[in-house]
């Protein structure tokens, strides 16, 4: 295929076309408790994490989109260019529960390595609902999350 400069105009066409609808897209409001959390596009609420003490500690947005096939270096990386972070084991838990249908039934990588296994990596299995280690080498995929401490 031959690149033109009107191929590549079409093209960004597109991708101007893309941005726009993107960009028409309404923020949404979900009301909890004391307040009212503001949701961007493509965001979904998780629910509410609670610290050691059970009192509430922060609540867990999922942000939009996922990636294939991310070593656990590669998908903390991806995830901060997301803006936000790879979930936690207990966040993933939250998510299992309350968000299942937003995650392909496979293997996801937590924020968390092995406390005491130098180089592995706890994961969330989504089809299954347990979790587990494995070397931080393999690829999995990868989700983000952002989180609306509590203060």
């Amino acid at each position: 295929m031959t690149i033109t400069l009107q191929a590549i105009k079409a093209e960004h066409n597109k991708v101007a076309e893309m941005i726009a609808a993107f960009e028409k897209q309404a923020t949404s409001e979900y009301r909890v408790a004391g307040g009212t959390i503001q949701l961007n596009p493509g965001e979904r609420y998780a629910g509410l994490i609670l610290g050691k003490d059970g009192e509430p500690d922060h609540h867990v947005i999922l942000l939009p989109g996922d990636e294939a096939e991310l070593n656990w270096d590669d998908a903390k990386k991806w995830a901060k260019d997301q803006g936000g972070e790879l979930p936690s084991r207990r966040e993933q838990s939250l998510l299992y529960a309350n968000l299942k249908e937003e995650f392909q039934g496979t293997w996801y990588w937590s924020s968390e390595a092995h406390e005491r296994e130098s180089g592995w990596a706890w994961y969330q299995v989504f089809n299954g609902g347990y979790q587990d280690i494995t070397r931080q080498g393999p690829e999995l995929r990868a989700r983000a999350v952002r989180r609306l401490i509590l203060l």
